[in-house]
C-alpha cells in the first residue's frame, strides 16, 4: 500500500516519458501505481528495480512521488521556516516544490515571515498533508538522556504559569519551569537546557543553568538565611577558617567565597569588621 507522507522503497512497474510509475513490490493491477517524475529517475533504472521515495500531493492535489527527503516526515517533528503567510493560513519550506500548509486553526502564536517554527506533519480530514505547532502528541517520554545530561531543544509553547515547553531533539517532551525560565523567550527559539530531573512518565524537567550556578544561588541563600536569623550580621568573611564557616553554614570555604561574591555584587550584603552585614 502507498501511504502519504512517508518514506517508502516502492518497485518500478512502468517506464514512460514523463517519469516511472512506482507501486509496492506486492501490489495487484487493479491497485494505482505512483509517478515519480523523469527528472528525478536515477540513471539506468530499470523495470523491477526499488527505488525509496517519499510520498505527497503535487500543486494539482495529485499523488505524487519524490527522491528527496522532506525536513519532517508524518509522525515527526521539525523546524520550518514560515514563506508566506496568509488570511486562511501559512506555508512553510519543508525542502520540497510544494510549500507545506500550515492552517490557521493549527498555529498557536502570531507567525513572523523568515522565522522558523516547531512543526508537526498531520493528514487532515481532505486527506492532504498539512503542519501543525499543536506537537505535544507528536512527542514521546522515552529519551535516552539523565539527570545532568545537556541536550538542545526548541520551544514549542509557553505557560505562564507552567514555564516553557521543550521538543528535545524535536522528539521527545520536555519543560522548563517557570522559576527556571530566565529571560525572554518566545516559541520557536532554540535552547540548550539541562536536564534537572526525568520524572516518573519519563518527561524532563529542564534548567537554562547550569548546576555550578544553581548551587552558588542555593549557597548564597543559605548564608543570607543564617546572617537574618542572627540579627542581620554573620560574623565571617574571606579570612574564616574553613572549620568556622563549615562548622556554622555546613559549606566548604570555596562554596562561601564563591556564593558571598554573588551575594556582594548583587549589593545584599556588606562587610563589617569581622563579618559580614544584611543591607
Amino acid at each position: 500500500m502507498i501511504e502519504l507522507g512517508k518514506m517508502q522503497t516502492l518497485e518500478v512497474k512502468n517506464i514512460t516519458s514523463v517519469g516511472v510509475f512506482l507501486n509496492t513490490k506486492d501490489s495487484q493491477k487493479k491497485d494505482k501505481d505512483v509517478l515519480l517524475p523523469k527528472k528525478e529517475v536515477p540513471e539506468g533504472t530499470k523495470v523491477g528495480d526499488e527505488i525509496e521515495v517519499f510520498i505527497y500531493r503535487d500543486f494539482k492535489e495529485r499523488i505524487i512521488a519524490t527522491t528527496r527527503r522532506p525536513k519532517v516526515i508524518l509522525g515527526e517533528v521539525g523546524l520550518l521556516e514560515v514563506v508566506d503567510i496568509t488570511s486562511i493560513g501559512a506555508f512553510l519550506d519543508w525542502g520540497l516544490e510544494k510549500d507545506l500548509f500550515l492552517p490557521f486553526k493549527e498555529q498557536t502564536t502570531k507567525l513572523e515571515k523568515g522565522r522558523k517554527y516547531p512543526i508537526g506533519l498531520y493528514i487532515d480530514k481532505s486527506n492532504r498533508l498539512c503542519g501543525t505547532m499543536k506537537i505535544r502528541d507528536f512527542l514521546s517520554s522515552d529519551s535516552p538522556y539523565k539527570e545532568n545530561d545537556w541536550v538542545k531543544g526548541v520551544i514549542y509553547s509557553i505557560n505562564d504559569k507552567f514555564g516553557a515547553f521543550v521538543a528535545v531533539d524535536n522528539k521527545y517532551e520536555g519543560l522548563i519551569p517557570k522559576k527556571e525560565l530566565i529571560g525572554v523567550y518566545a516559541i520557536g527559539d532554540i535552547v540548550d537546557v539541562r536536564v534537572t530531573n526525568v520524572k516518573d512518565d519519563g518527561k524532563l524537567d529542564l534548567s537554562l543553568r547550569d548546576k555550578f550556578y544553581i548551587e552558588i544561588e542555593e549557597d548564597a541563600e543559605i548564608i543570607l538565611n543564617k546572617a537574618m536569623e542572627k540579627g542581620g550580621i554573620l560574623y565571617l568573611n574571606d579570612y574564616s577558617s574553613p572549620k568556622e564557616i563549615r562548622k556554622e553554614l555546613n559549606m566548604s570555604k570555596s562554596a562561601f567565597k564563591r556564593a558571598l561574591g554573588r551575594l556582594l555584587k548583587e549589593e545584599k550584603v556588606e562587610f563589617i569588621k569581622g563579618g559580614i552585614k544584611v543591607k
